[in-house]
Order: C-alpha cells, then structure tokens, then sequence
C-alpha cells in the first residue's frame, strides 16, 4: 500500500456518513455519469458520493485507458458538486482489482454506511471481475439501469448467484444500513450517453 489508508479519506467518514462509492474508468466521465450519481443521492439518501478513478480497466489493454491525471481533471468538472468527491484511491493504495481496494479500504468500511454504485451494463459483466463474488459480500450494491442492459443484467451470473439478496427498488434507500450481501435494481430515466461512444463516435454510428 503506498499510504496510510487513514490518511486518504475525509475527518468525518468517522461519523456514519452514508457513503456511495461510484467507480469506474470515467473514460471520459460525461452526464449519464453524473446523472447516476445524483439520482443515488437521492434515491439511497447518501451524504456523499466517492467519484472512484480507476487506474486502469484491467479487462482491457493498457493502451485503451486514458492518462490518469486526464481522467481525474475532466471527472472533476463533470463531477463538480458539494457531495461529491473524486478520489484515485486504486493509484493511492498500489490496487488494480476492486476487490483489492475494498480489501485497502476495510479500515474505512467499518466506521461509514458504504454502497457500491454501478450501472447495469457494468453488473451484467461483475462475473468477469477478479474475485467478483467477494464484492457483493463485502458491501451493498446499487444497480442503476442503463439502456439496453435491463434484461442482461438481471439474468447475469452475480444476479443469479445473488438472488436471495435483491431487494425491491422502493426499499433501495435502506441498503446502506444493510448487511452485505444486499442489492437492488433502480431504474430511472434512461440517458444515452457512453463512455466508449464518445471515444468512438464513428463506430458508434455504424453499429446503430
């Protein structure tokens, strides 16, 4: 770990701040990411919302990802907000994995009321992650619809494999204060922004 773990959140996670952690490449970060994000503020009735950099995708080659520091400038225009915080914490704990970083992260874990945030495109492919199991039992899942992966996401292995744990959306503002594992399905309205189609925008076109 390249730093006291202490040292790299916020005084006053120490209260039971209720806390959404929304990680991802942000590559680029853009509205339908920030759209999530508020609309887990509300719907989660969170404090705050922890803007997770990655360093890197490790499902895809290095070269694919954008610099960092890049990265970190744009998430923070987009992600210009009172309750939301942009953070490298993969880079700052020496972590690549997400089940890496919760595990850097346990110390913080144990004193707020955290809540994973992803996409439902992301949760279709959580199987793929390394360790993937060890996410949903180490914190509460929020899956937020996207267009297009309602239907892949709820017959995906981590739904199957979790299904005793899905909660109804209208109970999703408890899942902080749930045991792992815990999720929920939250639908809202759909944006059609990607991440890859803005990288891409003449392949986007073609495929549709």
């Amino acid at each position: 770990m390249t730093g006291r773990i202490s040292e790299m959140f916020p005084p006053a996670l120490a209260s039971g701040r209720r806390i959404g952690l929304f990680g991802g490449s942000f590559n680029p970060p853009h509205g339908g990411h920030r759209a999530v994000a508020e609309e887990a503020l509300k719907r989660l009735r969170l404090d705050e919302v922890w803007w997770l950099v990655a360093t890197r995708n490790p499902l895809k080659p290095a070269a694919d990802t954008a610099d960092l520091e890049q990265r970190l400038a744009l998430t923070r225009k987009v992600a210009a907000h009172p309750r939301f915080r942009v953070l490298d914490l993969e880079r700052r704990t020496g972590t690549l994995y997400t089940a890496d970083l919760l595990d850097a992260m346990e110390p913080a874990l144990a004193e707020g009321l955290f809540v994973w945030i992803m996409g439902a495109d992301t949760f279709a492919g959580l199987h793929l992650w390394g360790r993937w199991r060890s996410i949903p039992a180490r914190l509460p899942l929020a899956v937020f619809d996207r267009p297009g992966w309602t239907m892949k996401a709820l017959h995906s292995p981590a739904a199957r494999a979790f299904r005793a744990a899905r909660i109804p959306q209208r109970a999703a503002a408890e899942l902080a204060e749930l045991a792992p594992p815990a999720w929920a399905f939250i639908t809202m309205p759909l944006r059609g922004e990607s991440s890859s189609c803005l990288r891409e925008p003449a392949a986007c076109r073609e495929g549709g």
